[in-house]
């Protein structure tokens, strides 16, 4: 295909065939369909090698590297494929190179916001604080990350206006990619580590006997999270072992307690994944509350009408 576009366009250039043809515009035809075979030619030789190096540098990555690199292989080859098109139309490199710098700064200055969301699309693929199937919170959104592309992230919506508890809305969220230069961005489950804290809160009396309450409630996290917590604390041991913080990490769950206006508030702390973390809270919730109606003699809720 190179070769023969090629080909046809020194045989244009050579054997001027249509050197009786009315001219197209202002330009003969020879002249036009020699341009023509030469961005043809160009065109395949870049098609050409954008698919061996995509074939070679996705062969062994993940989706996400996968689609990073995909991403970044159609920037270059968009840019290179556009200013070589408009070199063999003009046939002036010098003046093509020129003219781009002035477009260029004059581009800068219109254009501020869309170079601020492609500069910050080059820092997100770079420095990866996300990346597609994350969930995270950028400015006011929050949602799973569906597509990064160029000028916006997309996301499938959690919480919002419609819903509460972490749950999808169905609503699609666009974000400019520049928003991630100037605001907070939370990964829920980023830094190496899948998993977060989450925590149940339960409030009961006074006259609960505590040790007892919370070593019922370790019981049950332990019996519904165990082995997904098991997991999950060494992954997280393992992303913090990479980084310069100490933290001392629980081999389990835990519960702290905090004192009310009229009431003990026990909070269960565990680690589960983020996508699961209401329905494990539904769950020990239903399992935390079933094990204290068991023993109303050990385990009182209070009655203030504060609550």
């Amino acid at each position: 295909m190179i070769g023969r576009a090629a080909a046809a366009g020194v045989f244009v250039a050579t054997a001027e065939p249509l050197a009786g043809w009315p001219a197209v515009g202002d330009y003969p035809a020879n002249l036009v369909a020699e341009r023509l075979a030469f961005v043809l030619a160009l065109f395949a030789l870049l098609f050409g090698t954008y698919r061996l190096l995509a074939d070679v540098l996705m062969r062994s990555a993940n989706k996400r590297r996968a689609y990073d690199t995909r991403n970044l292989l159609r920037l270059a080859f968009g840019f290179v494929g556009t200013v070589g098109t408009l070199a063999v139309v003009t046939d002036n490199w010098l003046g093509l190179l020129f003219s781009l710098g002035v477009v260029g700064f004059a581009v800068t200055f219109a254009l501020q916001q869309p170079l601020l969301s492609l500069i910050a699309w080059v820092y997100i693929t770079v420095k990866r604080p996300y990346g597609v199937g994350d969930r995270v919170r950028i400015g006011d959104a929050k949602g799973d990350v569906i597509e990064v592309e160029f000028l916006v992230t997309t996301l499938w919506e959690i919480d919002g206006e419609l819903v509460s508890t972490n749950q999808p809305s169905g609503r699609v969220v666009t974000v400019p990619n520049s928003v991630v230069l100037s605001s907070n961005v939370v990964n829920f489950g980023g830094g190496g580590s899948p998993y977060v804290w989450n925590e149940v809160a339960v409030q009961v009396a006074y006259e609960t006997d505590l040790e007892f309450a919370r070593e019922l409630m370790r019981e049950e996290a332990t019996d519904l999270l165990g082995e997904e917590m098991a997991r999950g604390i060494a992954a997280y041991r393992d992303a913090l072992s990479e980084t310069p913080v100490e933290l001392e990490v629980s081999d389990g769950p835990t519960v702290n307690v905090t004192q009310g206006e009229s009431w003990v508030e026990l909070r269960l702390r565990y680690l589960t994944h983020p996508r699961r973390g209401q329905r494990a809270k539904n769950a020990l919730y239903e399992r935390i509350l079933g094990r204290f109606n068991e023993h109303p003699d050990r385990v009182a809720f209070p009655v203030s009408r504060s609550r």
